[in-house]
């Protein structure tokens, strides 16, 4: 999973100022549980769904939706969006059930039992309630579901529930939607059924087993379809654009080029032959998705992003997430604990091990680029530095460990977001020291190699014994380092580690963005009247000062759009993703006064930290430097 910095950004400024199997229940038959999704019977955003489980031999059981999902890191109770629940026999007749809790119910009489019926709600629409109607808090939007005229988001663990003992079991799934649908699915289509009357077209997929049916979401409706090969993987890209502001073909060529690049990057780790990439662009509205990112599945992933974005800025944000997915492929997907493996959807435990999970997935997103030549050293710089910046501002001296295994809850949930900035640079202290110890021969992602070689999609590694693994298979400095920095609490010092491949920090004129210097943010919200005055940090934001803001100025308005509660995050967003040359008009409050400022965005410069190469570094670091940063 990869959820977007602005998407936390926007968020904080109003609040603060990713055991074994069970035997079936099932007769000897074996037949797949059928199920169905309507989405020619859609009413008030509530698609009717169907499960026929066949004959239990218990009196009693349960029907669960997920509480959680694989892949975030929260917990988004799907069973709150599931209305008229009903279970009936095989004569037809209404059979007793209870719902047990939020999203378990319990069906007596289950020997009659013939099947359930109920209608799933949409979660994008429930995003502006968030605390309210429905209630509690939404499940991240590439985790979430849409059911609108255009276009159905089917994140399946959205629709379609599991039996306790049956999650092993395979599942049939029909879709009814209309003819002019388009359709993209990575789930296994085993046919199609049209209407006497042409107006619909039921298709019939398979599932081995209910992971599969929570591991391949789909696109319907309509839809914006792009195909190109990367090697032997064949990807496929399908936009949904509700303005037609962006297209497929457009993103095609972004997502081509870097998608090859990673390819080459990852060499010879075993991939798949289909790929997909979902992108929903969100309009700005009330009802619309605010949780900007992408969540990972084995063969796909779903992206939300906003569709005002200009395209340089949605192609940034594309490379950044859709990258962070792919490499997904390499853990947690065919390297990952008995936790993912044996993934319990009511009550998960989580592995220790967020720091790889999530972290290294994020350093290889960030490293392929420079050591593929998409981006140069002094970026790549850049990138590390602004990670440490934002980790620096986070609790830096949390286990790491036991802040993944605790995830879900206080204190540890809201240092979740630092596995994307804290974990990648634990993988990149791994990586140069691997890279030292073999004089530049082995490095992190010949690490993941090797764990994968050993354990793959289908053998999960037991959680407590990973870091005694790693050292075995690396050198002890390594096994040193993840116990103090990542089992231990220790702060680490990256100068060390800097000076290892011959870079020293210096402070100086840094580039940043329109709404931080350097990773710190340059407002200061008033929790009283609710409004987000810039701080005395506008004074070394060279856009801003030039222009002639000051510390205490008030925005009320962004390109003809007021700055309030329910518009805050579309425009904070919208200024984190300008680009240099991106005209603007921006309204200031100054004491009353009505300041407007109207001009073309320029880059934006401030003081801080930037890399730079050591005029005196040695051969040999020289050269564990050309080694990490190009492989």
């Amino acid at each position: 999973m990869k959820k977007l910095l602005l998407t936390t950004i926007a968020a904080g400024l109003l609040l603060v100022g990713c055991g074994g199997t069970k035997t079936t229940d099932k007769l000897a038959s074996q037949t797949p549980i059928a199920t169905t999704i309507d989405l020619s019977k859609v009413v008030n955003d509530k698609a009717p769904v169907t499960i026929n489980p066949g004959r239990f031999t218990e009196e009693t059981v349960t029907y669960r939706l997920p509480r959680v999902v694989q892949g975030t890191y929260s917990v988004s109770d799907f069973g709150k969006y599931i209305d008229d629940f009903k279970a009936f026999d095989y004569k037809g007749n209404e059979l007793a059930t209870n719902k047990v809790d939020t999203n378990t119910w319990a069906i007596s009489n289950a020997t009659e039992l013939d099947y359930i019926t109920y209608n799933a709600n949409d979660t994008f629409d429930q995003e502006a309630n968030s605390g309210g109607g429905i209630g509690g808090e939404v499940p991240f939007s590439p985790a979430g579901t849409n059911i609108e005229s255009t276009n159905y988001v089917l994140n399946l663990h959205g629709f379609i529930g599991y039996f306790d003992n049956l999650k092993d079991s395979q599942y049939s799934l029909d879709v009814t939607a209309p003819a002019s649908f388009k359709r993209t699915s990575a789930l296994q289509e085993t046919g199609k059924t049209t209407s006497k009357d042409g107006q619909l077209v039921t298709s019939s997929y398979f599932a081995p087993r209910y992971f599969d049916i929570t591991d391949n979401p789909m696109f319907y409706g309509d839809l914006d379809v792009e195909e190109f090969q990367v090697g032997d993987i064949k990807i496929v890209l399908s936009v949904y654009s509700p303005n037609k502001v962006h297209s497929a073909a457009q993103i095609k060529s972004v997502m081509e080029k870097m998608m090859q690049a990673q390819k080459t990057y990852l060499g010879d780790i075993n991939s798949t032959p289909r790929y997909d990439i979902y992108l929903y662009l969100s309009e700005g509205k009330p009802e619309s998705p605010k949780g900007f990112g992408a969540l990972e599945h084995h063969t796909s992933t779903v992206v939300v992003l906003s569709e005002s974005m200009p395209f340089e800025a949605l192609a940034e944000s594309m490379i950044d997430v859709v990258s962070h997915e792919f490499f997904h492929i390499v853990t947690p997907l065919s390297v990952h604990s008995e936790d993912v493996h044996y993934f319990d959807y009511n009550q998960p435990t989580f592995s220790k091990h967020l720091w790889m999970y999530e972290g290294v997935t994020e350093y290889f997103a960030t490293l392929f680029q420079v050591d593929q030549g998409l981006i140069d050293e002094e970026e790549f710089y850049g990138d590390i530095l602004s990670k440490i910046q934002t980790a620096s501002n986070m609790n830096d001296s949390m286990s790491f460990t036991e802040m993944s295994e605790n995830v879900l809850d206080d204190p540890y949930a809201p240092q979740y977001y630092n596995v994307y900035m804290k974990g990648a640079l634990i993988g990149m202290c791994i990586d140069i020291l691997m890279r030292e110890e073999s004089n530049g021969n082995r490095g992190i992602l010949s690490l993941m190699k090797e764990l994968s070689n050993k354990y793959g999609k289908n053998k999960p590694f037991e959680d407590d014994k990973l870091i005694e693994e790693i050292t075995a298979m690396t050198y002890p400095s390594v096994g040193e380092f993840l116990n103090t920095h990542v089992v231990g609490g220790t702060p680490i010092d990256y100068s060390k580690f800097f000076e290892k491949v011959g870079l020293t920090m210096d402070s100086g004129r840094v580039k940043t963005n329109y709404i931080q210097n350097d990773g710190v943010l340059i407002f200061a919200p008033n929790r009283e009247t609710m409004t987000i005055p810039f701080s005395e940090a506008v004074k070394d934001n060279s856009f801003w000062a030039d222009n002639g803001v000051l510390p205490g100025d008030v925005i009320k308005s962004v390109d003809g759009k007021e700055l309030n509660l329910s518009t805050a995050q579309q425009i904070l967003t919208s200024m984190y993703m300008w680009q240099p040359g991106t005209d603007i008009n921006v309204v200031l409050d100054r004491d009353g006064q009505e300041i407007v400022i109207k001009t073309k965005t320029t880059q934006s410069y401030t003081t801080g930290n930037k890399l730079a190469e050591d005029p005196n570094a040695t051969q040999t670091q020289k050269a564990t430097r050309q080694a990490w940063l190009k492989g």
